[in-house]
C-alpha cells in the first residue's frame, strides 16, 4: 500500500515538473520574463509589449504609471514623475515586477550649428623643448629642470601664471640676476616643483627657457544641443586636445563664437575630411566655456540660438531607447545653413554608466555622401535625430571608411553639461 501511495506522490510530482518545465519553455512566459526589471520613462511617454493574446493581469502599486491591455499588446503609460512598481500575474501566479521610474518631462534644443571655439588653458602649456646658445655650448634649460612636454606651468615665483606674457618679466629678472626660478608645474595630477636658471641665448642677447610654451588653442566644431531654461550647452562630442601634446587641454576659461563654413575637404579611405571654417566676422562671443571632458565642452550661453530645422525642443532618449535604424543628424556643410541628412545607427549598447563610444552610426544621405565622403572633422558634435526625440552626436569618424563613425548618448553629455534629468521628486506635505 505504501509503495502504491510512494507510486501516486512520485507520479503526480512528476507530472507537475513537467507542467513547470512546459510552462518555463511557453512563448508567452518567455516573452514576459524578457520584460526588463527596470524601466525608465519619461512623463508622457508610453512603451508597448506582445502579449500574445495571452490575458496577463498586471497590478501597479502606485497611481504614477498606467497599464492596459488591448490584443496581443500590453501597453505602460508614465503618466506622474516619480517610481512605481509592476506586478504580471498569468493565471493567478506572478511572473514578473517590474520597477518604473517616471522622469519628469525633459526637453532640449538641438543644434547642429557650425561654432568657432576658443579655449584658455590653465597657466601655460609646454608643447616643446628648444636649444639655447649659451656661453658653454647649446642647451635647454627647460629640459635640464626636469619641465616635459604636456607639462602645464601654473605658478612662477609664488605668482599664478595665466598666460604667455606673464612669464617674459620672470624670465628677464631670473636672468639678469641670476637667480633661478622657483616654478610649479601641473603634470597629470601631481603638482610638481622645480628650479629653472634662464640662459642667455648669445645670439640673439636675450634670457631664455628653452622651451616652447602655448597658452591657447582654436578650432571649429558643433553644436549639440541647448536647454533654454539653464542657458546650458553641450557640444563637440568629445575632448578637445592639445595638437602637439596630444593631451586634453585643461581649461581655464574659453570662448565660443559663430562660424561659417567655406568649404569642406572631402574625406576617403585612410584620410579623414575636414570642414574649413572661419570665426564670424564680428567675432561676436555666444557663450563661455568651463569644462572640457571626454563628452565634449560644455557651458554657458549669453543668447538663445535657433537653428532653422525645429523651432521646439525636442524630447531626448535614454541609451536604452535608441534603436538599430535610420535615423537624421543635423550639421552644416555650407555657411551657416543647418540641415537634416539621413544616417543609420548600425549598433547601439544601452549604457548604465557614462561611455564616449555608444552608438556607430553611417552616412546613408545621397548629398552628403557626394558632399562631404561621410563623417569629416568639425562635424563632431552634431546632433543625432530619431524618432522625433534627440537621441545622441557623432562623435569621431573610422579613419579607413569615412562614411562611418562612433556616436555617444544625449544622456551622458546632458550629465557632463550639470543638467540633472534624474532630479527626483518633492516630498509631498503630509
Amino acid at each position: 500500500m505504501d509503495l502504491k501511495k510512494d507510486f501516486l506522490r512520485k507520479f503526480i510530482g512528476g507530472i507537475l515538473l513537467v507542467s513547470l518545465i512546459a510552462l518555463g519553455f511557453a512563448k508567452p512566459v518567455h516573452e514576459y520574463l524578457s520584460i526588463p526589471g527596470d524601466i525608465t520613462l519619461f512623463e508622457g511617454q508610453k512603451l508597448d509589449f506582445q502579449a500574445n493574446a495571452v490575458q496577463v493581469s498586471a497590478l501597479v502599486k502606485d497611481s504614477n504609471i498606467a497599464v492596459d491591455q488591448k490584443g496581443e499588446t500590453l501597453s505602460l503609460e508614465a503618466k506622474r514623475h516619480g517610481k512605481d512598481e509592476m506586478v504580471l500575474e498569468l493565471a493567478g501566479f506572478p511572473v514578473k515586477k517590474v520597477d518604473v521610474n517616471v522622469l519628469k518631462d525633459f526637453k532640449v534644443r538641438p543644434g547642429g550649428q557650425s561654432i568657432g571655439v576658443k579655449l584658455n588653458t590653465v597657466g601655460v602649456l609646454v608643447v616643446g623643448h628648444h636649444q639655447v646658445q649659451a656661453d658653454e655650448g647649446r642647451v635647454s634649460p627647460g629640459e635640464k629642470a626636469g619641465i616635459k612636454k604636456g607639462d602645464i606651468i601654473t605658478e612662477i615665483n609664488g605668482q599664478q601664471i595665466e598666460k604667455m606674457a606673464d612669464v617674459g618679466p620672470f624670465v628677464k629678472q631670473a636672468g639678469e640676476d641670476g637667480k633661478p626660478l622657483d616654478v610649479v608645474i601641473k603634470r597629470e595630477n601631481e603638482k610638481i616643483k622645480t628650479k629653472l636658471q634662464p640662459e642667455k641665448d648669445v645670439n640673439e642677447n636675450t634670457y631664455k627657457l628653452g622651451l616652447y610654451i602655448r597658452d591657447s588653442a582654436a578650432g571649429i566644431g558643433t553644436m549639440t544641443f541647448y536647454h533654454p531654461q539653464s542657458k546650458k550647452y553641450g557640444a563637440l562630442g568629445h575632448v578637445i586636445s592639445d595638437m602637439d601634446t596630444k593631451k586634453p587641454i585643461v581649461v581655464g576659461d574659453g570662448q565660443i563664437v559663430r562660424s561659417t563654413v567655406t568649404s569642406i575637404e572631402k574625406g576617403g579611405k585612410g584620410n579623414p575630411g575636414e570642414k574649413l571654417a572661419r570665426f564670424s566676422s564680428d567675432r561676436e562671443v555666444i557663450g563661455n566655456i568651463r569644462r572640457n571632458s571626454p563628452f565634449g565642452i560644455f557651458g554657458e550661453l549669453n543668447k538663445d540660438i535657433s537653428n532653422g530645422v525645429f523651432d521646439k525642443p525636442l524630447p531626448i532618449a535614454l541609451s536604452h531607447q535608441v534603436k538599430e535604424g535610420p535615423a537624421k543628424i543635423l550639421t552644416v556643410v555650407n555657411n551657416d545653413e543647418v540641415n537634416l541628412f539621413d544616417i543609420e545607427i548600425v549598433s547601439t549598447i544601452p549604457q548604465k554608466f557614462p561611455a564616449t563610444k555608444g552608438m556607430v552610426i553611417k552616412v546613408t544621405d545621397p548629398e552628403l555622401l557626394e558632399k562631404t565622403g561621410g563623417i569629416v572633422q568639425g562635424m563632431s558634435g552634431s546632433p543625432i535625430i530619431q524618432g522625433d526625440k534627440l537621441v545622441g552626436a557623432v562623435t569621431h569618424v573610422f579613419v579607413n571608411d569615412p562614411t562611418s563613425g562612433y556616436g555617444v548618448h544625449i544622456e551622458w553629455m546632458l550629465n557632463e553639461a550639470g543638467i540633472d534629468i534624474y532630479e527626483k521628486p518633492r516630498e509631498q506635505a503630509s
